[in-house]
Parts: C-alpha cells; sequence; structure tokens
C-alpha cells in the first residue's frame, strides 16, 4: 500500500511515516522545501506550495490512502497575519488535494479510497466541568474553534468524491523533542516551572506513539468520521505540571503564572495553554484501538526518558 502523508516531517507525521514503512507500506509525503525531497524505495517527497495552488499530482500516483497532517504551528503569536496563515495553511492544503483528486476522478485515474485528516480538540468549548465526546453539536467561539470548523468543513468535502472520510481531534501529543512537552520541560528545569493560570483547566493529551498507531487503526479499519485522538485519562495543568516536575526531580518553587499575565505575554495565543477541554477516548477504544499509554504518570517517563 502507498500512503500519502502530508506534514510527514512533523511531530505526529515523523512517527506515523516511520510507523508504516516498518509495516511495509511505501510513504509519499509533500514538502514546500525542495531541498528536503528524499527518493528512496519506500519514502519519496514531492514538491507542494498550498498556498501558492502548488501540487506535484505524481505524489497521488499509486496512494490508496491520504493522511492529512499538514498545518502551520499555532504557538506563535496570533497577529492577524499569522491567524491567516494557521487557517490557511489547513483549509488550502486540503483543498488543492481534494481539486486535483476530483480531476483524476474525471479521468477514471483515481486510486485514493481514504483520507484521515488531523484536526483539534479546540472544537470544543472551554469548561472545567463537561466531559467531551464527539456527539458534541457545537464549536468552540473565538480562534481556535473558527479554525476547526473551517479545516473539518473542508475536509467533509472529501465525501463527494466517494472517499471515506474520517478526523482526529488531537489533544497535545507527547514527545522528547517536539511539540509542547519540551517547552514545558524547559523551565521546570531551570527551577521556573509553575503552573498556568489556575491549573484547574483540563489538559488532554496522547503518547506520540499511541498518536501514530491510532491513525494507523484508522487506515487498517478503514474507520470514517472524528475521533478523539486523546488517551482515556485527562489531567490538569496542574497535575501534569506536578508530573513532569516529579520525573525530572526538580521542586516547584514559584506561584501559579496569573491567567492576566500570560495574556499581556502571549496576546490571544494564551487561549493555548488556559482553556479547558476534557476530551473523551471512548469512540475509538470501541472500535477495538488499545493505548499502551492510559496515564500521565507513565507517560510522562516513558517520553522523557526514552
Amino acid at each position: 500500500m502507498i500512503v500519502l502523508i502530508t506534514g510527514a516531517t512533523g511531530l505526529v507525521g515523523s512517527a506515523l511515516s516511520d510507523l508504516c514503512r516498518a509495516q511495509g507500506m511505501t510513504v509519499h509525503y509533500l514538502t514546500t522545501s525542495k531541498k528536503s525531497i528524499v527518493t528512496q524505495p519506500d519514502y519519496k517527497g514531492f514538491y507542494w506550495d498550498p498556498i501558492a495552488g502548488i501540487l506535484d499530482e505524481k505524489s497521488l500516483e499509486g496512494v490508496e490512502v491520504i493522511v492529512h497532517l499538514a498545518g502551520a504551528s499555532i504557538a506563535q503569536r496570533w497577529t492577524d497575519a499569522n491567524k491567516k496563515i494557521i487557517l490557511d495553511s489547513r483549509v488550502l492544503s486540503a483543498r488543492i488535494i481534494r481539486e486535483a483528486l476530483s480531476r483524476k476522478r474525471e479521468q477514471g485515474t483515481n486510486q485514493v479510497t481514504h483520507i484521515v485528516s488531523a484536526s483539534a480538540v479546540g472544537a470544543y468549548p472551554s469548561s472545567l466541568t463537561k466531559y467531551y465526546d464527539e456527539t458534541y453539536p457545537k464549536y468552540a467561539e473565538g480562534f481556535l474553534g473558527e479554525v476547526v470548523k473551517a479545516w473539518e468543513t473542508e475536509v467533509a468535502l472529501f465525501q463527494q468524491l466517494d472517499i471515506a472520510t474520517a478526523m482526529v481531534r488531537t489533544g497535545i501529543v507527547l514527545d522528547q523533542d517536539k511539540g509542547a512537552l519540551p517547552k514545558m520541560v524547559q523551565p521546570i528545569k531551570m527551577y521556573a516551572g509553575a503552573a498556568l493560570g489556575s491549573g484547574e483547566q483540563w489538559q488532554s493529551w496522547i503518547h506520540v506513539d499511541d498518536m501514530a498507531r491510532l491513525y494507523l487503526h484508522i487506515i487498517s479499519e478503514n474507520l470514517i468520521g472524528i475521533y478523539n485522538g486523546v488517551a482515556p485519562n485527562p489531567v490538569t495543568n496542574k497535575k501534569l505540571t506536578e508530573t513532569i516536575a516529579k520525573t525530572l526531580e526538580k521542586p516547584l518553587i514559584l506561584p501559579k503564572v496569573p491567567s492576566f499575565a500570560l495574556k499581556l505575554l502571549l496576546g490571544d495565543m494564551a487561549a493555548i495553554v488556559l482553556e479547558s477541554q476534557k476530551v473523551c477516548a471512548d469512540k475509538i477504544r470501541n472500535t477495538g484501538f488499545v493505548f499502551e499509554h492510559l496515564s500521565i504518570e507513565e507517560a510522562i517517563p516513558a517520553v522523557l526518558n526514552s
């Protein structure tokens, strides 16, 4: 099987690429850097520039499954220009692939039967009390909710091409070198770690290995619909911070960082760390997926000591 992965060099994409290749699949990947193109028997790069509407359609030859992970980092100051990049990098990248597949379908050459796209738990409104599953009918207000709504709406259009479509609402992906965890680890190592805001906001997390396995499970089982890409036991920001500190054997000396200070420092982007989403993993578990990392007390040491 040939799988096309966008965002293949990112946090989840690199782990999934390795896993797919270990399973005997060939990975095609798209990159905006021509210098990053690699050609190996089971790993082939192709150039694209979604914002400019450029896609090397050779990347689609022989492809049966697409995993769409591309998107600019939300961990940058939310200026109007950056907001546009964050939104367009998700929506336009999905659109250019769909338009290419539509042309191939008209020509009778489309072989893609399944697309699995990343999404985010930012779909759910911030709440300290609600426990969200995929049936929750409303999107969050604010920028993150706007992004996810536009993203998922665009991806859903693949169904019009008779392509099985799945979306993974992803939480905090725990990895030693990439993503949010290294940013949490650094101040704690410097004795400057502290819970953020009230510390009571829920943070839904998943170990990077489970995240890659979850995508592979969706591919293997040909699943459709929306799935939460989170471990079964979300934790508060306070608990997450304390677990990291305990693993690093560092004390937490400082008081919680007040919400107003984070908003002054980060602007609207403070929503990333202050909003609360307690998200349920039951739907994906009920399809037969088994998590290897169930508790934060086990997952953090597994990541940091790997």
